[in-house]
């Protein structure tokens, strides 16, 4: 049986056998040569000896019906790397192969723990109190069944990742400036239906899925890609968001903010490059919005790999941009509709909520200044007794 490891190796030795045209029947000995010559170019292609970027004139990527690279299909980027990368880290961009078999390894452990048999009975007391990807107590409840964030570690180029920023070098947003207020979303939960989040609202995903920059979550990280002569539109599952991307175009000017921001593009011989500014306030990036501009590259290095490299920029929020990649890879099936309900039906529920809290608190209230006039042992303040 083969390991993680080592079908990812198999997996390179065949692309690099359709870059060039050969056939994927080779005998033992040529498999091993390919083998040992993939293993070699991913030495020299490691931080050790120049940075991470597909080599030039390997791969060629097919061209569609006007001449554009051909960017179309149904891609995800699941994965257990994360935007930031762990401090323990440091500065290193590439993880070790012990350090991937554990993340991996322990990832798999989690899922066949959780897909083990279970008493209906239980409770979610009775499960373990941190149950993995952050949810613990009664969040346990939400188990692995109904999410899917990926189960491998990114590798771009081969490499295996230790985050999706590569710039600054320790992987790590840089510090905002002095004054910036990064405003938690939930200040006003509760208040009225305007004050959910959008993702509660249904009106854009949770996180940051559709971008840009395009980040995955807890499950539906797919998008499908469609390209005409002068747009492309990239639908996103997380949720039912569909991104179009003018081919060509300049950045509106009526002061209209859509949702994910104003996005133009054009082709840079193998690469899509698209820009996109006018964000809106209520789709902040870390903070940044009214001056922020994301350069987004999507490149097809491969039959079955679309290398997507960003370039964040706010002079109001961060004294220098961050930048960052990862790889897409093709999506099992197409994309079917992402049936969004406020609050998962339970809008009003948590509205109301919200009201009975209130009401408890202002009669707790009520009560303590009532207490505070009649004094000690019921006596009323200021009475001779």
């Amino acid at each position: 049986m083969r390991r993680k490891q080592d079908l990812h190796t198999c997996e390179f030795v065949e692309e690099l056998a359709i870059t060039q045209g050969e056939p994927l029947k080779m005998s033992t000995k040529q498999s091993i040569a390919l083998v040992i010559g993939a293993a070699m170019s991913a030495l020299i292609m490691s931080p050790a000896f120049a940075a991470a970027s597909p080599a030039p004139g390997v791969y060629k990527a097919p061209l569609n019906s006007y001449g554009q690279p051909d960017l179309e299909g149904t891609w995800t980027n699941a994965t257990l790397t994360v935007l930031e990368r762990p401090k323990e880290y440091g500065v290193r961009l590439v993880m070790t192969p012990e350090e991937v078999k554990k993340i991996e390894g322990d990832d798999a452990k989690m899922y066949a723990a959780d897909a083990a048999p279970r008493d209906p009975k239980f409770k979610t007391t009775d499960l373990p109190h941190e149950c993995g990807k952050g949810f613990s107590g009664a969040g346990c409840g939400y188990n692995f069944a109904w999410i899917d964030p990926g189960n491998n570690i990114m590798r771009v180029n081969g490499e295996p990742r230790t985050s999706f920023i590569t710039d600054p070098a320790d992987g790590r947003l840089p510090p905002t400036k002095p004054g910036v207020v990064v405003e938690n979303p939930y200040l006003h939960y509760g208040e009225n239906p305007e004050n959910q989040t959008l993702a509660e609202r249904c009106l854009s995903s949770f996180g940051y899925s559709a971008g840009p920059v395009m980040l995955p979550l807890l499950y539906n990280n797919n998008y499908e890609i469609a390209q005409s002569k002068d747009t492309v539109a990239i639908v996103v599952e997380m949720v039912h968001d569909v991104r179009i991307i003018r081919i060509g175009g300049k950045h509106r000017t009526d002061g209209v903010r859509p949702w994910m921001g104003d996005s133009i593009g054009w082709y840079d011989g193998a690469t899509l490059v698209v820009e996109t500014t006018n964000f809106p306030e209520a789709t902040a990036l870390h903070g940044a919005w009214k001056e922020l501009k994301v350069t987004e590259r999507f490149t097809r290095v491969a039959p079955r790999r679309i290398l997507y490299r960003f370039k964040v920029e706010d002079p109001t929020v961060w004294d220098r941009p961050w930048s960052g990649e990862y790889e897409f890879s093709p999506s099992k099936g197409r994309i079917f509709e992402y049936a969004c309900h406020e609050g998962n039906y339970a809008l009003s529920g948590i509205l109301a909520g919200m009201r009975a809290d209130e009401s408890a608190a202002e009669k707790a209230k009520v009560a303590g200044a009532n207490k505070t006039a009649e004094g000690p042992a019921g006596q009323s303040v200021g009475k001779k007794q």
